[in-house]
């Protein structure tokens, strides 16, 4: 007990002074008593003994009955918040959190002066406890608890910031750098925890542990990997080890040899009533010590107003037991105050002497009133408990060193996993697999591409997009039923493995299919889900009616008989809808409410577009309403545009943005957002290409801008990644250049834009060439042809 309250990582103020080996916060046992020295700490005289003499406390046999010891201390704080207390008794225990002293006198004050206060205004003067070790408290909810009810669970954190360190003649690292640990944690284990969850493989990222402790401060260096994400290994750190711990506040106490679980404001109260009999008790004491004094200095009054009388008296008395009786019986004095004349020194029989007893029985008058006036009026006995305490709080209170964050300590799996790019691929039968967007550097136009997966014979890459792991992944099915997982739970794999089947993470029928998957970042009220079916029926619903979906999937549209959802992007009030179709057809008409009013979940929508024969929707974009905004509305037409002239084209692509035109056969182009036009929903739209073979066919219609990078999957699964700016600009009547080469029986099956990043990785592939005319491509693929014969 005495060592720990030498330990100032063990008590917020601590009330003895050691001198010597007192134990450290690696749990080294303190060395024996012998080697040993301790005194008293000026705040436990003051605060805790002061006033011990003054009949304040009662007083008991100690075990032996040799001497006298008091029950409790006369304290001037409440030292049972100030420094805490923990432990077990038979049924019951107590956990009470330290405090800082000068909250604690701020509190105290604001009951003295509003016993009505409340537990929300009681929490401005003490926002939280203030551990030792200092540290962070997350939240206010376990605080509040403990305040208000007596329990709670205060969640501690350690401090640590992630820094850069350099060393000799290696390039620098991250590290990650504690400082403050939680109250009562031990940091020669959590270390060794740490290094414990390293050697298990259950923290990655870590390369190096050491302790650089000293006499200046702690200071812990966790050193991570060169490709280790800092966030989220600090944040495994918390969840995994006591870097993050609980204070299970459980604010039980003695009170009138009771125990009680008290609220911090009854602990307030019941130590002002403490306070308010230690202060009674000690001026009643003074009261009578007063009283006793001035009733002896009266008597000597008396005695120097008769003063030869008295001196006649002493003179003629046989002994001293006369002399008292005579003096008592002639002069009408007390027997104390006899005995005081008696014991009294010739030297204060002069005047000098005579003039000091009047003055002390004048200030002993004043003193004894104002004591009676103490004993009197309750409200000068609470001055004197604030001015006490106010007193003690100037002299010995410090800076609060627990600081406490409005952030709650619960960490979800995002707070666990780094937030990167991925690619997500789902094929035809069912298999999908996530894998990080750098696996696939920017290539050359009209180069192979790299393998993405590898591909059965009967199976093909029907679904491919770019998103970011913390992203929720919505999947439609042809039903009309929407999924949900968060990209972080489809399992990663390489760009040659085949990947999971689909159904092994959600409860998809066997009957039904994925037919649109759109990730989501964030669900705001300002956004809707653009939805067109198979027989081009399309309608928008707001997006946040799709931040809860169940395990079991929701309801997303209603669907016609035969009828299958296909797509469904992201877009809001202002953007505008462009849609093309197998044939080449593109229709451009606003998605604002004239055109697209919003409707709920559970219903059809309206028709998008009139096809002819045999053509299909191939799919839909959706272009900003900034885009739109400089495009001016006309009448549904079906005239075609004559080809820009190659002045116009080079200023209208240098505008941007575009439409990325991308047939199955491989060739591609940027066609001006200018040259489709807005028309009104439901009409035929206008030509967005010429195919350059007789069975070529649209494959994707994309909006890019200049800067953009987008991947090109194949059927048999080549992914191909190249920058939008490669690809030529050129007019919807143009066939576009060639954005991939293709092996025999395969084509294109889907186009994503990479998501765009400030740390993106630098091209290390062959330089991008320069886009060619339509008659060099021509001329280069015949070369080609003379070649390979």
């Amino acid at each position: 007990a005495l060592v720990r309250m030498a330990q100032d990582f063990s008590m917020r103020s601590p009330l003895i002074n050691g001198h010597g080996n007192f134990g450290s916060v690696d749990n080294d046992p303190p060395a024996a008593m012998r080697y040993t020295e301790c005194r008293l700490q000026a705040i436990a005289t003051n605060a805790l003994l002061r006033d011990i003499e003054s009949e304040t406390v009662d007083f008991v046999d100690n075990f032996d009955g040799s001497q006298q010891e008091p029950t409790v201390l006369p304290a001037r704080i409440p030292q049972l918040l100030l420094n805490g207390s923990s432990g077990i008794a038979v049924g019951m225990a107590t956990n009470i959190p330290p405090h800082n002293l000068g909250e604690l006198v701020d509190g105290l004050v604001g009951v003295i002066h509003n016993p009505e206060i409340t537990d929300k205004e009681l929490r401005r003067y003490i926002p939280g406890p203030d551990f030792p070790t200092g540290a962070q408290i997350l939240g206010t909810s376990g605080i509040k608890d403990a305040y208000t009810s007596g329990r709670g669970s205060i969640t501690m954190r350690g401090v640590a910031e992630i820094e850069t360190i350099g060393q000799r003649g290696r390039p620098d690292k991250e590290a990650i750098i504690i400082t403050e640990l939680p109250y009562q944690t031990n940091k020669a284990s959590l270390i060794e925890k740490i290094a414990e969850l390293v050697n298990d493989k259950r923290i990655d990222g870590i390369s190096d542990i050491r302790d650089e402790s000293d006499r200046n401060g702690m200071r812990i260096v966790i050193e991570l990997k060169r490709d280790a994400y800092p966030k989220v290994v600090l944040n495994n750190l918390y969840k995994q080890t006591p870097l993050q711990s609980n204070f299970g506040a459980n604010m039980l106490a003695l009170v009138g040899n009771e125990p009680q679980l008290l609220t911090i404001k009854q602990f307030l109260n019941v130590f002002l009533d403490f306070r308010i009999e230690t202060i009674t008790r000690r001026t009643q004491y003074q009261l009578r010590k007063a009283e006793e004094r001035d009733h002896l200095l009266q008597g000597l009054l008396i005695a120097l107003d008769s003063l030869d009388a008295v001196i006649a008296v002493i003179r003629g008395a046989a002994d001293t037991t006369t002399a008292r009786g005579q003096l008592v019986t002639e002069f009408s004095l007390s027997e104390a105050q006899a005995d005081a004349i008696l014991q009294m020194q010739l030297r204060r029989l002069t005047a000098l002497e005579a003039q000091k007893i009047q003055a002390e029985h004048e200030e002993l008058q004043v003193r004894i009133a104002d004591l009676r006036d103490i004993l009197a009026r309750r409200s000068r006995i609470l001055e004197i408990i604030e001015t006490e305490a106010q007193q003690l709080k100037q002299s010995f209170a410090t800076p609060r060193r627990t600081q406490i964050q409005q952030v709650e300590g619960e960490l979800d799996d995002t707070d666990l996993i780094a937030n990167e790019k991925a690619v997500i691929l789902l094929t035809e039968q069912g298999y999908i697999k996530r894998m990080p967007v750098d696996e696939f550097r920017a290539q050359a136009r009209a180069t192979r591409g790299k393998a993405a997966a590898r591909i059965k014979d009967d199976d093909e890459v029907e679904h491919f997009f770019t998103c970011c792991d913390h992203d929720s992944i919505l999947f439609f099915s042809d039903r009309g039923v929407v999924y949900s997982l968060r990209a972080y739970q489809i399992p990663a794999a390489s760009r040659t493995a085949r990947g999971v089947p689909i159904v092994q993470m959600l409860p998809i029928p066997h009957e039904e299919k994925i037919t649109s998957i759109v990730p989501v970042s964030e669900f705001t009220d300002d956004e809707y889900l653009v939805m067109l079916t198979h027989k081009g029926y399309i309608k928008k619903t707001a997006l946040d009616a799709f931040s809860k979906i169940r395990a079991n999937g929701l309801i997303a549209i209603s669907l016609g008989e035969g009828d299958q959802l296909r797509w469904v992007l992201r877009a809001r009030q202002e953007d505008s809808i462009i849609i093309g179709s197998r044939h080449g057809m593109a229709i451009h008409f606003k998605c604002d409410n004239d055109q697209l009013r919003p409707l709920g979940r559970a219903t059809r929508g309206v028709k998008a577009m009139k096809l002819k024969g045999d053509d299909e929707l191939i799919g839909m974009d959706i272009l900003s309403g900034q885009i739109i905004a400089s495009l001016a509305a006309t009448e549904d037409s079906e005239e075609e545009t004559e080809d820009l002239s190659d002045s116009e084209m080079v200023e209208t692509a240098a505008q941007g943005p575009w439409v990325l035109i991308v047939t199955m056969g491989g060739y591609g182009k940027r066609v001006p957002v200018s040259q489709f036009r807005l028309q009104n929903r439901a009409g035929m739209g206008v030509r967005s290409t010429k195919f350059r073979l007789p069975k070529d066919q649209l494959a994707a219609l994309q909006v890019v801008n200049e800067g953009d990078e987008l991947m090109i999957v194949t059927s048999r699964g080549i992914i191909i990644r190249q920058a939008v700016d490669a690809i030529s600009p050129q007019s919807r009547m143009a066939t576009g250049v060639r954005v991939q080469k293709l092996d025999d029986e395969d084509a294109i099956a889907a186009v994503a834009l990479v998501p765009i990043s400030d740390q993106e990785q630098e091209i290390e592939e062959p330089e991008i060439e320069e886009p060619q005319t339509e008659e060099q491509e021509i001329a280069k693929q015949e070369q080609s042809v003379d070649s390979e014969k």
